[in-house]
């Protein structure tokens, strides 16, 4: 949660916010407690169980949807902004990606916080070394920053910064994008 802190202290508390994929809710109530209008999201009919669960059992009234991300049902620009925590780094291919990234960049009204997995980590060194003396193959995808700011620019969003645990250490990182005015 510290990352999203970090991130946050750049988001007006106004925002009304999509947590997306919500997993179990953890984000969600985090936000919400800070002041946010949240909605939760996720794709699995059981993980939208668990965050209700969850929000209800912190006193949240926030409401959980069941949702696939390239394909979202909510209205252009509908949330302030939109959290997309711990789900980018198993796409695949570039061709999901960049379906995610629009569908995100296409419901958020002006900030889309991405975490991925930056391949310009000591983690991820050690992984490729792994893979390259016959280990087991990532489960994790690392995706190189200048990748992801592709996606998020042919779709009219900027990079407002990147945020990292300990750059160049931790893989995990959170990107904040905005939409150009």
């Amino acid at each position: 949660m510290a990352l999203i802190d970090r991130v946050f202290r750049h988001i007006p508390q106004a925002h009304r916010v999509l947590d997306l994929p919500c997993g179990g809710g953890r984000v969600a109530v985090h936000l919400a407690r800070m002041g946010y209008q949240v909605t939760g999201a996720d794709h699995s009919p059981a993980m939208v169980e668990i965050a209700r669960h969850t929000l209800d059992a912190n006193s949240l009234a926030c409401p959980v949807d069941q949702q696939d991300i390239e394909a979202l049902t909510y209205a252009d620009r509908q949330f302030d902004t939109i959290v997309c925590f711990r789900l980018f780094h198993h796409f695949p291919n570039a061709e999901i990606r960049q379906k995610a990234v629009s569908e995100l960049c296409r419901v958020a009204a002006s900030y889309v916080a991405l975490s991925y997995f930056s391949p310009l980590s000591l983690t991820s060194l050690r992984t490729r070394l792994r893979m390259a003396l016959g280990g087991k193959d990532a489960q994790k995808l690392a995706t190189p920053l200048a990748e992801v700011q592709g996606y998020f620019n042919g779709e009219g969003f900027v990079l407002v910064k990147d945020f990292a645990r300990k750059r160049f250490v931790h893989t995990l990182h959170v990107a904040l994008f905005a939409r150009r005015s």
